[in-house]
């Protein structure tokens, strides 16, 4: 029996109907069923990865396909969506229609969507601005509805008017139903499609494009993290989206920017998050290596970002290594010190989490990174910290998270941290003991 490595999940299920087929009726050795059922597996793409399963990188720069796969099979685009509805918020903050301070009313339909959502009550009203960062973070189905019925008048005209759009664009294959990504059997897109739409967005509304970089964003008493993971775990990401619902599997488009070589990307079909991220980012390490070997000069994994971005703890620990040794030449260092990268202004000290106290500083920093690699969903918001304490018995180097917004949030994520069998503690980030 001649084996072939497959190309597709698809294409997996069939060669191991065909080979099981061949051996029930017997024309095949035993032996060499096994062979062949086992190989046929084994060759295959990942389990991580669903039906679904799409996927292309570009140049972001010449537009050269770098890598595909399916890139013209029609998917679901779920929260994708919301790319386009943005795409047609900036639209009309450029020509004057709305402005960052504009007010647009709740209706009793935005209140009755969907989980994820804000949570506005019928009769409220958000700015655009608030609604642009609620998108981006929170993905919220009620504010995309906001967003249509104050821009089109019904969701449903919205909806025409982001397919007219999308054709324009050169989005052949994309076809919009609703203005969130919920659930609809008429609303389908490409990879190929939704990187014609973020090289679009970047080139047509640049500077509004900032916004997908957000980590955070704060509404009412709640703060709320953005779902791309990639922006805190993978050096030079700044946008843009992911998705998700049963029928699509988690989705990503992700645009990464290093040493002045863009590239962007487009995953569908992953069977969780992690396996749709570490797809995304085997991809673009491809994707960089290939370049590096066409003699583009390009690092493939640098490890320390530039210091306006919040990094991922690896990253902030060797930029704090490099810190201390600066500040150990230096005459009359004090006797407790945080080493830790300030990538922004501090506001109050809040809370974080402690996962060790070491004698030793790098078993210190190496605790925190470990602890970031565990739990990469739960911290990818902090600050990864090592506190220098003078003590009665010596130096103690304190592994520390921060960033927490209270008390309950750092005790849930020490909760999930010894579900991995990492000790962990909740502390005040302003308690000095």
């Amino acid at each position: 029996m001649r084996l072939m490595t497959l190309a597709g999940p698809n294409a997996m299920a069939k060669a191991q109907s065909a080979a099981r087929t061949l051996c029930m009726r017997g024309l095949v050795p035993v032996l060499l069923c096994l062979v062949a059922i086992i190989s046929v597996t084994v060759l295959s793409p990942s389990a991580a990865l669903a039906r679904t399963y799409t996927a292309m990188i570009i140049d972001g720069d010449t537009g050269e396909t770098l890598h595909e796969y399916r890139p013209d099979h029609k998917v679901y685009p779920a929260s994708l969506t919301k790319i386009m509805t943005l795409y047609m918020v900036f639209d009309a903050l450029e020509h004057g229609k709305v402005s960052l301070s504009t007010r647009m009313k709740v209706s009793k339909r935005a209140w009755g969507q969907a989980p994820s959502k804000l949570g506005l009550k019928a009769g409220e009203t958000i700015s655009v601005k608030d609604a642009i960062l609620a998108l981006v973070t929170k993905s919220a189905n009620d504010i995309a509805v906001v967003v249509a019925e104050h821009l089109g008048g019904t969701e449903i005209k919205f909806a025409q008017m982001m397919t007219s759009e999308a054709r324009r664009l050169g989005m052949t294959r994309t076809t919009f139903r609703n203005a969130s990504g919920l659930p609809n059997r008429g609303q389908m897109t490409t990879a190929r499609d939704m990187i014609k739409l973020a090289v679009a967005l970047r080139k047509n509304y640049g500077s509004y494009y900032h916004y997908f970089a957000t980590q955070k964003f704060r509404f009412g008493n709640r703060t709320y993290g953005n779902h791309n993971n990639l922006l805190a775990s993978y050096y030079g990401t700044d946008g843009i989206k992911t998705g998700y619902i049963n029928a699509s599997g988690f989705n990503l488009v992700a645009s990464v920017n290093r040493n002045g070589k863009r590239l962007i990307g487009v995953v569908f079909g992953g069977r969780t998050a992690r396996t749709r991220d570490d797809q995304m980012k085997k991809l673009l390490d491809q994707a960089y290596v290939k370049l590096t070997k066409e003699g583009e000069i390009v690092v493939p994994r640098p490890r320390i970002s530039p210091e306006d971005k919040i990094l991922p703890a690896d990253a902030q620990l060797l930029i704090a290594k490099r810190n201390t040794l600066r500040e150990a030449e230096q005459p009359g260092r004090i006797d407790t010190q945080t080493v830790v990268t300030r990538l922004k202004p501090e506001t109050d000290a809040g809370w974080g989490i402690q996962v060790g106290a070491f004698s030793d500083q790098r078993r210190a920093q190496e605790a925190v990174l470990a602890a970031a690699r565990t739990a990469p969903d739960v911290l990818r918001l902090t600050r990864a910290a090592v506190e220098q304490q003078s003590s009665g018995t010596g130096i103690v180097y304190r592994a520390r998270l921060l960033g927490f917004d209270g008390e309950t949030e750092a005790r849930a994520a020490c909760a999930a941290l010894k579900r991995e069998n990492v000790a962990c503690i909740p502390v005040n980030a302003g308690d000095a003991g």
